[in-house]
């Protein structure tokens, strides 16, 4: 019996990270590559450079009576799969910050930094670069600052072009200022458009479209069309919070709802108080047709595509009546597609969304 390390007899060879699936070169090219991109998104409050081990942000820069942190974080999901299907990486960047923004813009905060956390079977610095490039571009949409993150290389445990992004977010509101608040019977409620499915239900899209149908991701999304099915389900998730944060400038908000996972009756019950209902009208906004494939393709039922997606709407906001009219005109002129679809009733919190 050999001693330990030896394979029958022959000597044991050295032993080194790279040989054990991590390359510590390849990590470092991509740090560098990634330097201007992280830079580019840098606000004045923003303390140091890159390298430190950890992020120094002033909140005593942003003058604020009485500041309230509110954090997120969320990631892209089986969103990721799509991207490695395609070889398409320069996107989803844009996602994992939209997902954890708009969660805390809808608490009526302001994002002040984000960090971001990606985790690949191999490091390809270039591949490296541009998912992080997406995170920038995202940022500084935001008007938020990437003041960190980390990259893990994992070996044996993913496939080597597998990757997962995950997205932390930071933001800022003053205490008395904080949604939902004064939410009440008459109320209205505001769609903002989503053009496709951000980052939620793409294991059912996924399973109709590809699985069940059989069908390509290189192929036409539908008739007519010169976008590809893989352009379609790679459609980058909308960044609402600077936008909505100029509407309450203008405005008097009851309350933003993030339409992610549980669709838009899930999601609006976390803003209801106990003795109000929330009624959405479906056929008061232009749904994407991507929505309608999935279903076709699997003949998903109607209640479960209003449980698994957005069907469209993104965001919500709740308004007083008389206020709709103006959300809708800003949240058109900030660019957004924006519709009045539905309304707050008397009830026992419960949201339901009807055929109009």
């Amino acid at each position: 019996m050999g001693e330990p390390g030896d394979r029958q007899g022959e000597p044991a060879r050295p032993l080194g990270y790279a040989e054990a699936g991590v390359d510590i070169a390849a990590g470092d090219k991509a740090v560098e590559l990634i330097k201007e991109h992280v830079r580019s998104t840098h606000r004045p409050e923003v303390l140091g450079g890159i390298g430190s081990f950890g992020g120094l942000f002033s909140i005593g820069a942003l003058g604020r009576r009485d500041p309230v942190l509110v954090s997120s974080t969320d990631g892209v999901g089986t969103k990721s799969l799509i991207a490695r299907l395609v070889g398409r990486y320069d996107t989803i960047g844009l996602d994992v910050v939209a997902m954890c923004v708009d969660d805390i813009a809808a608490n009526g905060a302001e994002p002040l930094f984000f960090l971001d956390y990606v985790s690949v079977g191999q490091l390809v610095p270039e591949r490296m670069e541009a998912i992080v490039a997406g995170v920038a571009a995202g940022c500084r949409h935001a008007g938020c600052a990437l003041l960190g993150g980390e990259m893990s290389e994992h070996p044996g445990i993913m496939e080597p072009d597998e990757f997962d992004l995950v997205g932390f977010a930071v933001g800022v509101v003053e205490r008395d200022e904080t949604l939902p608040r004064g939410v009440a019977p008459g109320d209205a409620l505001v769609g903002v458009g989503s053009p496709g499915l951000r980052c939620n239900g793409y294991s059912l899209a996924r399973r109709a479209l590809l699985e069940v149908a059989g069908r390509s991701l290189d192929e036409p999304a539908w008739p007519g069309t010169h976008r590809t099915l893989g352009d379609e389900l790679l459609e980058p998730s909308v960044i609402y919070a600077p936008s909505l944060v100029d509407l309450r400038r203008h405005v008097d908000v009851h309350a933003f709802v993030h339409v992610t996972g549980g669709g838009i009756a899930g999601n609006l019950e976390r803003v209801l108080p106990d003795d109000c209902d929330a009624v959405v009208e479906r056929g008061s906004w232009d749904e994407p047709r991507i929505f309608a494939e999935v279903q076709a393709a699997g003949a998903v039922p109607d209640d479960e595509m209003e449980h698994v997606f957005n069907l469209g709407l993104g965001m919500l906001v709740v308004v007083r009546r008389d206020d709709r009219f103006r959300a809708i005109d800003l949240l058109r002129a900030a660019g957004h597609d924006a519709w009045a679809v539905g309304e707050i009733r008397p009830g026992d919190g419960r949201a339901r969304v009807v055929r109009s």
